[in-house]
């Protein structure tokens, strides 16, 4: 992935697809999800995965909704490992059982995350260490796949120390451990109080050397300090809707907003220069992680203001003209 990525700019690192809006929770502080979505047609994502895979997309992220609530969900999975391409899941666990783990482990699958939110469940977020306990002793007895747990704080968490007591679980049963900082409705970061800080700190300490230690900018961000990067989304890294609509990440639906059919290298060569005016408080982590392949070269030179970002995203006006 680092060669491959090095090498060349024309391309896409990771993207994340949508292959169900629809999820069996209801977090609080969750905007990615609703309750009646269909699946998306298993034909019209084999369809959409190659697209990805002819752009040279070197890791495709399943996300929802609950990935898991669609019913071909293994034969995507077979299918990108087909096509050589890294195939990962963000769950929120609740389905898994032993024989769901095992199909997933025939398929190919290679990184599996779920994120915990709090030790016991709350009106905040069901996706409690109480209730997921058993899932994780699940996966830590068949996963052939690469597990992390995601620990979060803000966003209306509680108790800042459930992170803690997260992430040591974690880091018990042999998985990798993360933190994460809950954003707002737009990605951005809303301040966080010392003891979440000093949590911050701690579960630092958990974190082992893997794609998702990729997180300096966190370091700013506890602190409620902008974070100087360069945000390469809509170009290194790719959220695609289960519209089959290419946006710069989930918090920014609607930017670009091109049909993935139309989407091309010129496409990327656009956004891959043009500065997101998002970025300083963004919290969304996996575009950060992507962007950090090119913090040392190529500054963005494109800058796009709200009224023809907004305009572009309605197909009015080609962001970079």
């Amino acid at each position: 992935m680092i060669a491959k990525g090095v090498l060349s700019t024309d391309h896409p690192v990771m993207a994340h697809i949508i292959p169900i809006r629809r999820c069996n929770l209801s977090c609080t502080y969750c905007n990615e999800y609703d309750t009646w979505s269909k699946p998306v047609p298993v034909d019209t994502m084999i369809h959409r995965l190659d697209l990805l895979a002819n752009l040279g997309t070197t890791i495709v992220t399943f996300s929802g909704g609950e990935p898991l609530l669609h019913p071909e969900l293994d034969e995507l999975i077979a299918h990108l490992r087909k096509r050589r391409v890294i195939a990962c899941m963000i769950t929120n666990g609740y389905l898994l059982t032993a024989d769901r783990v095992k199909r997933l482990n025939r398929a190919g699958l290679d990184h599996m995350q779920i994120s915990i939110d709090n030790v016991m469940p709350d009106e905040v977020s069901k996706k409690s260490l109480k209730v997921l306990d058993k899932k994780l002793q699940i996966l830590a007895a068949n996963a052939e796949f690469h597990v992390n747990i995601n620990s979060v704080l803000g966003g209306g968490i509680r108790n800042p120390d459930d992170a803690l007591v997260v992430g040591q679980r974690a880091i018990e049963l042999g998985f990798t451990s993360t933190v994460g900082i809950i954003h707002d409705g737009d990605g951005q970061l809303r301040p966080i109080g010392e003891r979440e800080r000093s949590v911050f700190l701690e579960m630092k300490k958990f974190e082992k050397k893997n794609f998702s230690q990729l997180n300096y900018f966190q370091d700013a961000i506890a602190n409620g300090q902008p974070s100087d990067w360069k945000c390469r989304a809509g170009a290194r890294y790719i959220y695609v809707c289960e519209d089959g609509l290419v946006h710069y990440c989930s918090q920014q639906r609607g930017y670009p907003g091109k049909p993935l059919e139309e989407y091309t290298v010129e496409d990327i060569r656009r956004e891959y220069l043009t500065e997101k005016g998002c970025a300083p408080y963004c919290t969304v982590s996996c575009v950060h992680q992507v962007s950090y392949m090119d913090f040392w070269r190529d500054p963005q030179t494109i800058t796009v203001d709200d009224d023809r970002a907004r305009a572009a995203a309605a197909g009015l006006v080609q962001i970079g003209q």
